[in-house]
Order: C-alpha cells, then structure tokens, then sequence
C-alpha cells in the first residue's frame, strides 16, 4: 500500500503541474493523397522550418493518408510529403503561435513521377516484417509467401516467435504464456486451443499481426511474454465493397508404412462493407476445409528395481478439420460526437482424426518382449458466440469516453475411442484387448464490462482512466467407459470420469499518464485487479478456492537524442493464471502408457520485465530485454510410474526463470527493386527449480534468425523470398533441437489491379520438424514430430464494388483477458 500511495502522490502532482502549464506548444494535422483524391499510405511526412527548411520532426501518414505532428514549438513552418513513384511536394508556409495552436493543412495531393530502369517502375510497400518503437509488425496481407498460409504458419515466421508443434505451444523469445488478441479481443483459449484455432485460420483474412512485449496498464495484466496482436482485413471506403478470396493447396508426407499421403486444403472467404448516412454495416464469412497430418517418434527409458525397459512409439494420425467463421455488425453515427455499435462473431470448428500407435517394448538386453498396437479415433467440435455492444462518446480534441460489455459461450465435445491389441515377441495376443472411450463435454460463459476515459492535458499530454469486471463460469465432464470383453458391453469408469466446474471473477482498475517533460517522454501507469475463483472437482470432493489482490505498475520513457536516434526505456509486472483446462484434474489418454492430466493447485506466475530500445533513422532497432519469472508454470512437466511402465505430463509450478535477450531488426535496400528485411534475436535463459526434491538448473544461449527478401519486377509481377532459422533452445525440461525453413512466392495483379494471384511454396525441401529430450531424474524421453509443412498453395483475391468506403471502426470489447484461457480441446 505504500507503494501504491507514492506512486499515486507522483501522478497527482505531475498532474498538477500539467494543468497548469501555459500552453506553448501546438499541433499539425493534415491529409495527403494523388491529384485523383486516393489517399496516398506510408507517405514520409516532414516537418521543416520555413526559414531554412532544417527537419524538426518527422512522420508517415495512415492507411487513410492521415498524418500528424504533435508538440510543436512556435515558429514558421512548412510540411514536405516524400514517397516512392511520387514528385516531393510541399505545403504552404504557416505558423504555430498562441492565435494558431492547431493547423490543419489542406490536402497536399501528389503527382506521378516515373523513372525509367529497364522499364521498372518502383513502388511503396510495407516490408513484411516492421519492427515499430513498441512493436513488431508483420503485414502479412501484401506478402506473397504468407498467402494461402495459416495464421500458425505465419506466426512462425516471425521474430523471436517459436512454435512447439509437439504441445502446442507458442514462445516469444523463449518464454511461454503468449496472449493472443484477435482485431483487439481476446481469443479466451487455452494455448493449445489458440494454436488449433491459428492452424486453421487462412492468412488471407489477416491485414497484419502485431508482437507487443511490453504492454501498457490499459491492456490486462495477463501474458509474461508479452501480447501478439492479429488484424483482420478490414473494408475502409464509403457506399458498398467487398473481397472475394478463393484458395486452394496440397502438401504430402509418407506414413508409417511408407505409402504416400497427399492432404488438399480449400478456403474461402466473403468480406462486405456498406456505408451510407450514419449507418455502416459490415460482415464477412470464412470457410476452410483442410487435411493434414503429424507423426511422432517417442522413445522413453524406464528403470526400475534394477532393470531398464525400452519403448519405441511410433505414431501417424491424419487430419481432417472444416471450419466455419463469421462476423457481422453495425456501427450507428448519433451525431458526430457519439457512436453505438453492436457485434457479434464466432465460429464452428469440426476436427477429426484417424491415428495408429505402435509401441515397442524392449527389456535391458534391448531384446523385443512386447507390442501394443493402439487405434484413436478422435472427434472435436468447438463452437464459439461472441456478443458485443459498445457506446463511444467523442468529446473532442482527444476526450473521449467508450463503454463495452459482452457476452462470450462456448459448447464444446471432445471424443476419443482408443482400442489397443498387445502382441508378444512371436506376435501373438498373450493378452486380452483393451478399449476405452471417453466424451468430454464443455461449456464457459463469460460476462464482461469495461468503460475507458480519455482526458488530454493542455501541455499535450493525456491521462486515461478505466474499469473492468469479468465473470467466467466453465463446467467440464469427463465421462470415460470401458468395453468388457467378456460380454462386449461398455460399463463406466468412475476411477477416469471426473466433473470440473470453474468460477472466476475479476475486478480490474488502471490509471495512466502520458506526457512530455522537455525532450523526454514519459508514460506510467498502475492497474490493480482483484481475482476470486473457486475451482471443484465434484468427483473427487476436492475444492480449491483463491482469493488475491495485486498491483501491477508500468513506466515507459522515450528521448529523440537528435534527428536519428531515438532511446526508450520500459518495465512492466505482469501475471499468467492458468488455464482453465490446465486445473482441471482430469486424465485425457494417447495411449495405455502415455497420458496427460490437469493440475487443480497450479498458481499465477508473475513477470517483471524491463526493455531499453535504441531506434537509428526509424529502421534500425536494437532491442535489450530482461525478465524473471516467478512460480514459473512448466505445462509439460514430465513424470513416471516406473512400476507400470507409465509416463505421463502434468502442468506444475517450478521455481523461476530468467530471461536476457537482445534483439537486432535493420532492413537493406540492394537495388530499387531487392529490398531485404533482417531480424537477429539472442536470448540467455537461466532455469531454476526442485524436482522431486533434487535441485534441477538449466543454462542456455539459444537465438532465432529471420530474413526476407521483396523484388518488384514489373508494375503487376513481384516475388518473395524468406527465411528463418531456431537454435537449440530449453523449455522447462525439454532441450529443442534446432529447426527452420524457407518459402519462395510470386504475385500477379490482374483485371486491372482488382484482381491478385499468388503462388507460393513452403518448406520445399521439407526441412521443418521438430526433435526434443526430457532428461531429469529417472526421465529420459526423446520426441520426434513432423508435419506437412512442405506445401504449395494458389491464392486468388478480387476486390468488387467502391473502393472508398469508410470501414467499421476498430473496437476493443470487455473480454480482452479472459479467452485464451479456455480448456483446450484437443
């Protein structure tokens, strides 16, 4: 509490001092675009003096062409817009005094410049991987190589991101907990939920995916490694327009019998937007119809009273998914000062599986003793509905108010039928068959509400405010049965079955301040949130009940050192709950020696970190991180039940784990028509904790690498080339071999631009798997996984209608903390 109280005291006073500063400083806003009246995007904008033309400030204009300069001195002034295929051009002279404290500038439109080499003509586009002050940024819509992908695919390519496809599991710089926001909500999933959500989304509905590590107290609490934030395509024109996306892809891999597997894959996707008076309407459909596949090699060394025995598992499971997605919603324009809007989206994913597990048990002479082979037939269904309505108030120059609540359900029925025939060594049945099938069904409902304020300052800063309360009930049931050979009847099993309910409340309330104090800026927040939930195992009798408070500060500064350096410097505390599946104290079966089970008693995991980010010319970045983490959530930690052959994981808390990276991202321009993007990131992580009672410690350098390359050959034919590369890394237990890829594509624009082809491979050589090892104790378990990552895929996009429409506005609902937290299902 004394913390909370000085560092209330420094925000009262710093707001004190704001108000009542005499304003000496002013703004510049304005638009620029052609001599056709099209918005011109990503145009350098630059701020000069009229007396000499010296840069002052600069910036780019927005997707609408809108740019801006903020906190400007008094003085004369002019504005020159720079961009590629355009002629400089430059504003009227102008002033900022007391009398003119904002101008708006009129529209500085552009005229064509074109420049002969060998008949190449250049044009401005957003590299494929942006690295931002705060964030990095993949705008995935214009790559060639990302098209026809899935959103998990992408993210794959992206700097620092690892994907453990064995559990899946997303990684940002070698820490796990990633919160994933889709178009600012969160997904409310657990996080192998998300990484089966993002398999099956195609990429060619995503504008852009953001990686923010360090985020502010108006974002929740929840995510150690930070926040990855994905865009869908959105329509910005007046009147009606749309896109029309059609793709279609094949991949192949060889099963355990060696016979050739081929897996096609179908998307496609409407998106319409209608904007008239004061009414926008907008929607859209996705529908994906896709097979893929996985194989596993699983060796494991169990001792036991003197004696070693050897498994051998291999396993092969095809794939089959069909998913169905939507959105749809209204924005209605009261007046210019207010807006409501209503929206509702959600999805209905099918997921079906065919494996075959063979296991090979061998004693300590490494001589065959047994077989058992396991037939799992697998269904999941997940379906989503998400409600939202939203107020937002506009005050004016910057004030505003906006208010959401929503309403979140999800319905989901895992089934799992596992049959297993065990052989001797001469492959005969020594023993009987044995048969399990499980249904597992689920519910969670989620209520949320949140209001946010906006207040700007005089001096040019701005204070914002906000609340939230979150309320999430989930019922899970576990109902496994046993077939009785001898009648051939399926009985219960009450020793497997098991009934999970969860209930969680979350009060949350943040204040923030941003403002300038001479050359340097500053930004700091608190947010405190209070959690209540009641975890019961109706089965068992077991309740778990957790009440807590925590404060959780953030501080970013920034300094311009001069025209090309720009230093910033910031800490965050942050807070992983566990998933709601993870508490769960159910048993979910691969097979009858290999199985994973939920842990009621896991605890929150917290993370203070803190950055220092050097930016040269706002392309190069270097970036130093360093984070701890404390009750450090392992979801895979490994045990054994040696006396029967048993291995099993379970999520546990175990000790902490540091975390020092460093980050290099600069982009190389070759030619005019070669650009390349490079991204370097290095990590050292120090892993501490107690197993079973014995010490464990892991220290690793490990380092991710990303490089991508544009060439523009003609006005309508372009390629792309990229990369990436993962060293060997650690997580918890397990020690990742290294890994990476590469993808090569062409584009084509056709029908006069509305038209867009694309052709891409990925991972031609087939060189994406994964391999990792567990080794503590009396665990010595290796995991091979490959997947058919080796692919081709034709994109077709078709844009129809008015391409000025004016889009639906960007929203962020009150269930932005909850969501990835859903069980997962598979």
């Amino acid at each position: 509490m004394k913390t909370l109280f000085s560092f209330s005291i420094l925000i009262l006073l710093t707001l004190t001092t704001a108000f009542g500063q005499v304003l000496t400083r002013g703004t510049v806003n304005g638009h620029v675009g052609t001599v056709a009246g099209k918005p011109l995007e990503f145009t350098t904008m630059m701020l000069l003096k009229a007396k000499d033309s010296t840069l002052v400030k600069g910036a780019i204009s927005d997707i609408d062409g809108k740019y801006a300069f903020e906190n400007v001195g008094a003085g004369q002034y002019l504005v020159a817009a720079q961009q590629i295929g355009y002629r400089k051009t430059y504003s009227v002279p102008f002033a900022i005094d007391e009398a003119h404290p904002a101008v708006e500038l009129p529209t500085l439109a552009m005229t064509d410049e074109t420049k002969s080499l060998t008949e190449v003509k250049v044009v401005a586009q957003k590299p494929f991987i942006e690295q931002q002050v705060d964030r990095t940024v993949m705008n995935v819509e214009n790559s060639i190589v990302a098209s026809g992908n899935t959103a998990l695919e992408v993210l794959e390519k992206a700097p620092g991101v690892t994907i453990d496809r064995q559990n899946d599991q997303i990684q940002l710089k070698g820490k796990a907990g990633v919160i994933v926001y889709i178009d600012g909500k969160q997904t409310y999933l657990s996080q192998q939920e998300v990484s089966n959500l993002l398999k099956n989304t195609p990429s060619d509905n995503i504008a852009s995916i953001e990686i923010i590590t360090n985020p502010g107290s108006k974002y929740d609490a929840a995510g150690n490694s930070g926040i990855i934030n994905i865009k869908m395509k959105k329509n910005k024109n007046f009147g009606t327009n749309g896109t029309f996306i059609l793709g279609t892809g094949y991949g192949w891999v060889n099963n355990l019998s060696g016979a050739r597997d081929d897996l096609p894959k179908f998307n496609s996707s409407l998106n319409i937007n209608h904007r008239e008076g004061k009414i926008n309407l907008f929607g859209n459909y996705s529908y994906v119809n896709r097979q893929s596949s996985q194989s596993n090699q699983i060796t494991r060394n169990i001792p036991y009273n003197g004696h070693t025995t050897y498994f051998d598992q291999n396993s092969f499971r095809p794939n089959q998914f069909t998913g169905h997605s939507y959105k749809a919603g209204m924005d209605y324009f009261i007046n210019d000062k207010s807006t409501i809007g209503v929206l509702v989206n959600g999805f209905s994913n099918d997921w079906r599986s065919s494996g075959l597990n063979n296991t090979l048990i061998s004693d300590e002479n490494h001589q065959l003793t047994s077989k058992a082979v396991t037939q799992t037939n697998q269904g999941n269904f997940l379906s989503n509905m998400t409600g939202n309505v939203n107020y937002k108030f506009d005050y004016g120059k910057g004030r505003e108010w906006t208010v959401d609540a929503d309403y979140v359900h999800y319905s989901g029925k895992n089934g799992n039928n596992l049959a297993t025939q065990y052989f001797n060594s001469e492959n005969a049945i020594f023993r009987p068959n044995q048969d399990v099938r499980s249904n597992m069904p689920s519910t969670i409902n989620i209520w949320a509400f949140k209001t946010d304020y906006v207040h700007p300052l005089k001096n040019g800063g701005k204070v914002e405010a906000g609340l939230k309360s979150s309320y999430v009930n989930a019922d899970n049931n576990t109902l496994y049965d046993t077939l009785q050979q001898e009648n051939r009847q399926w009985l219960p099993d009450a020793s497997r079955s098991n009934q999970f309910q969860y209930n969680e409340n979350i009060n949350a309330g943040y204040l923030n301040y941003a403002g300038k104090f001479g050359k340097l800026k500053v930004q700091a927040g608190l947010r405190a949130e209070h959690t209540h939930s009641i975890g019961n195992s109706i089965t068992l009798n077991q309740t778990v009940d957790r009440n807590y408070l925590n404060l959780f500060p953030t501080l970013f500064l920034s300094r311009q050192l001069d025209t090309n350096n720009v230093l910033n410097l910031s800490y965050s505390r942050r807070i992983d709950r566990p998933d709601y599946q993870n508490l769960n104290p159910f048993v979910f079966y691969l097979d009858p020696y290999t199985y994973q089970k939920g842990n009621p008693f896991l605890r929150p995991q917290y993370t203070n970190s803190i950055e220092l980010t050097h930016v040269y010319k706002n392309a190069f970045t270097t970036t130093l991180n360093y984070s701890r983490t404390t009750d450090f959530i392992n979801q895979e930690t490994p045990r054994q039940i040696p006396a029967e052959n048993i291995t099993y994981v379970t999520p546990e808390n175990q000790g902490h784990m540091d975390n020092l990276s460093l980050n290099l991202s600069f982009p190389v321009t070759v030619a005019k028509w070669w650009r390349m993007q490079n991204n370097i990131n290095s990590y050292y992580q120090h892993y501490q904790t107690t197993y079973s009672g014995t010490p464990y410690e892991v220290k690793l350098v490990a380092y991710n690498l990303y490089m991508s390359n544009n060439f523009t050959m003609s006005k309508t034919l372009s390629a792309e080339l990229s990369g990436w590369y993962n060293s060997a890394s650690q997580y918890g237990f397990y020690r990742a071999q290294p890994m990476g890829g590469f993808s090569v594509g062409v584009q084509k624009k056709v029908m006069d631009g509305k038209g867009n082809l694309k052709l891409n491979v990925n991972d031609p050589f087939w060189l994406n798997h994964f391999s990792g090892r567990a080794l503590v104790q009396d665990i010595d378990f290796r995991v091979q996984s490959r997947w058919e990552s080796r692919q081709i895929r034709l994109t077709f996009t078709y844009r129809f209608g008015n391409q000025n429409v004016k889009g639906a506005r960007q929203r962020n609902s009150a269930t932005s903390a909850e969501q990835n937290r859903v069980g997962g299902q598979n």
